[in-house]
């Protein structure tokens, strides 16, 4: 006989700081599940600790026996171009500039975005990384 089959009974995504996930942040989305928070943070904690600072979404499936699923993200990548920036995006796009990116910047941003994109091809992948880096007002520098 295969094994049951565990009865999903809520999911959320969440932003959180990768090493530091504040407990006050998953007790507003998950505190009506049940679920130990603490464990969920522990979890997050430990699987985001190489990649301390940055902003790494997690998908949190709790099940009806409050037991939970953990799958990482990549950051998110607006918040991947401000970082290669060291600043932020425009107020005003298309207006105000913010900055530029090298091509070998946006490269490397789509080689790590590339697992979470809609495309397995790298240079649609690069394409989508600079239509997000122009509405930002970042100019691509060849």
């Amino acid at each position: 006989m295969p094994p049951k089959q565990k009865k999903q009974a809520f999911q959320a995504t969440l932003q959180l700081t990768a090493g530091d996930a504040p407990v006050v942040d998953l007790g507003k989305m998950l505190g009506q599940t049940g679920v130990n928070l603490v464990e969920v943070k522990r979890a997050y904690d430990t699987a985001t600790a190489g990649q301390r600072g940055d902003v790494v979404p997690a998908v949190v499936t709790v099940y009806e026996d409050r037991s939970f699923e953990l799958r990482l993200k990549t950051p998110p990548t607006a918040f991947l171009i401000r970082k290669a920036l060291g600043g932020k995006g425009s107020a005003r796009p298309g207006h105000d500039g913010a900055g530029a990116l090298s091509r070998e910047q946006v490269r490397e941003i789509a080689e790590r975005k590339l697992p979470d994109l809609n495309t397995a091809d790298l240079d649609a992948a690069v394409r989508t990384i600079e239509g997000t880096a122009r509405s930002m007002g970042v100019r691509i520098k060849d």
